[in-house]
């Protein structure tokens, strides 16, 4: 059985709390144990959670969710970009999975919640990884 750490991002709790609730039922689907939940301000706070989570033995993989929704600004785009290169950051320098499953940028509020079953993806993802992966530790 493989074991989960859950990042789940705050900002847009109306959205990210169905997209939590996607991910953990993803988990039991697939026969995971989410080894621990973590709530963190927002996407772009997700990077130090997901490194702390990778760095547990118990944690096979992490799944990252969140929703960036559009603004008058570029600010949408610079959260996701900031957040998807340090998660990717995290999975290599941990050699764990880190699977993104922050849906935007350019969203408007109703389009992230058409899209809240991206987090059961990335709990796929994550455990897709964790199957497919060679073992570092193996010869061939």
């Amino acid at each position: 059985m493989s074991t989960l750490g859950l990042v789940v991002a705050q900002f847009n709790r109306p959205i990210t709390e169905q997209m939590e609730q996607e991910a953990l039922e993803a988990a039991t689907a697939a026969g995971a144990e989410v080894y621990e939940t973590v709530q963190v301000p927002g996407a772009y706070d997700a990077p130090l959670a997901a490194d702390r989570l990778a760095r547990r033995d118990a944690v096979d993989a992490v799944a990252v969710v969140g929703t960036v929704i559009t603004g008058d600004t570029d600010h949408d785009q610079v959260i996701t970009d900031a957040t998807a290169q340090r998660l990717s950051d995290v999975s290599l320098e941990r050699d764990t999975p880190v699977t993104l499953g922050v849906t935007g940028p350019g969203m408007s509020a109703a389009e992230a919640r058409e899209r809240v079953e991206n987090a059961a993806k990335a709990v796929e993802g994550a455990l897709d990884l964790v199957d497919e992966l060679p073992d570092p530790d193996s010869q061939q």
